[in-house]
């Protein structure tokens, strides 16, 4: 058996050391702290490399899960729980002053994806995906009348998100989780085998873009084993599509003499793959262990903690810290941010490691010629606005949707106080505290 101190050593040694791309922990780079404003005069610090500001735009949106940026910079965002019944919202800064002062409300469905492409907006609910066209402003057009794309997807009672993102082919991809953590038997530590969900769930699944009321059916398996994927995106350079996974929970509960709840608390890493047709990440069979920097055959199924998993399985590209939970994930293309940012992934975790007292963060991997060229780092800090060791009250944010603006800027969005974060670089070797005061509802 691993022991905990050994594994939380390791954990930290990761953070120091770096010494492989599945890296599980950062290597951070200079930080300044930089003001943003939430209400009155109470301000959160965000903390972000040299040269980078943040900014609130806007507060109370409701839940915000992921969000698209048009062109022109209107801002589309999709919420998980419907407010006055609506579940997109466009925002709109009408005056330039750097603040949303105008919302418009329209679908009457809750769920989390939300992409632009090819002058279509895409929305996902808890079981389909709608699409609306729009016009040469890059706005909706007929918002109450949107086309269904696709139907019929698994929901259950947790893991409802279906996330999407779309090729340069005319396909569509939608994460479809599985609500059985480790694929058991109910209120036994017995794995099923082999496990029924991978049938329906736990994978990701490719529909036509452009083809009206497509049913469950009509779609097409792309890759399986993994587990749930909230944070995907498409990658223009290299024509693939990336998925972030949430690991599995617990392993002491039910295999106590093999794994401690030390251990639960690191394993398993949250990982991204690049995944293609046919891929098979692994999930229930195997999990990613990340000190150990192996594929781990899952207890459930014959595994002792150091039994290697089968091979035919897909490697992840970066390992993440346990129960992080990576949520959003955008391959930046910009030209505003420094060059060592263009074609990297931004990934925004909406949960914490409990071992290292670190999360609600928007991480940074570097890219080069299509793979990751070095260890993630932590890129903004400091949405929970409390220290996570000693924390002093409640997480004031969970950061949860990525986009790109026009100009180059990124967008974060927060699905627990529905506030939505700007951050932009000006340049220069020192930091800048720039405060965005907001507009009185």
């Amino acid at each position: 058996m691993i022991k905990p101190l050994v594994g939380i050593i390791c954990l930290i040694t990761s953070l120091v050391a770096g010494d492989s791309i599945a890296e599980t922990h950062p290597v951070k780079p200079p930080r300044t702290s930089v003001h943003t404003t939430k209400k009155a005069d109470d301000p959160l610090v965000l903390k972000l490399p040299a040269g980078f500001s943040g900014s609130i735009i806007a507060q109370d949106l409701g839940p915000t899960r992921h969000v698209a940026v048009t062109k022109t910079g209107d801002i589309y965002v999709k919420l998980n729980k419907l407010k006055d019944g609506k579940g997109i919202y466009r925002l709109r800064d009408t005056n330039n002053d750097g603040l949303i002062d105008e919302q418009m409300g329209f679908g009457n469905y809750p769920g989390t994806g939300i992409v632009l492409k090819n002058d279509y907006l895409y929305a996902s609910s808890n079981s389909g995906i709608y699409r609306y066209k729009l016009n040469d402003k890059q706005e909706v057009m007929n918002s109450d009348q949107p086309e269904m794309i696709v139907s019929g997807l698994r929901e259950k009672d947790r893991d409802k998100s279906k996330s999407i993102a779309v090729d340069n082919q005319g396909n569509i991809y939608v994460n479809v989780a599985s609500d059985n953590d480790a694929c058991r038997e109910a209120g036994t530590g017995k794995g099923l085998m082999p496990c029924p969900l991978l049938d329906s769930a736990a994978g990701i699944w490719k529909f036509k873009a452009d083809v009206p009321n497509q049913s469950f059916d009509k779609g097409t398996r792309y890759a399986t084993g993994l587990k749930n994927v909230v944070g995907l995106d498409w990658n223009d350079k290299t024509n693939s599509l990336f998925v972030l996974q949430h690991g599995r929970g617990r392993f002491d509960d039910f295999y106590p003499q093999m794994y401690t709840p030390q251990m639960s608390a690191e394993l398993p890493a949250e990982t991204m793959y690049e995944v293609h047709q046919g891929d098979d990440a692994g999930w229930p069979y195997i999990y990613y262990d990340p000190i150990q920097k192996k594929k781990i055959m899952a207890p459930e199924y014959g595994g002792d903690g150091k039994k290697v998993g089968t091979a035919k399985t897909i490697d992840p590209l970066v390992a993440f810290p346990a129960h992080m939970a990576p949520n959003g994930l955008l391959f930046y293309t910009g030209t505003a941010f420094p060059e060592r940012y263009r074609n990297g992934a931004f990934v925004a975790f909406h949960s914490q490691s409990q071992p290292l007292h670190k999360g609600y963060l928007v991480g940074f991997v570097p890219f080069k010629n299509g793979k990751p060229s070095g260890p993630w780092e932590i890129f903004a800090d400091n949405f929970s606005g409390i220290d996570l060791e000693k924390p002093s009250g409640p997480v004031q944010h969970r950061p949860c949707g990525l986009a790109q603006g026009p100009d180059g800027a990124l967008y974060v969005t927060d699905d627990l106080n529905g506030t939505l974060f700007k951050i932009s670089y000006q340049g220069g070797d020192k930091g800048t505290k720039a405060t965005a005061g907001l507009k009185k509802k």
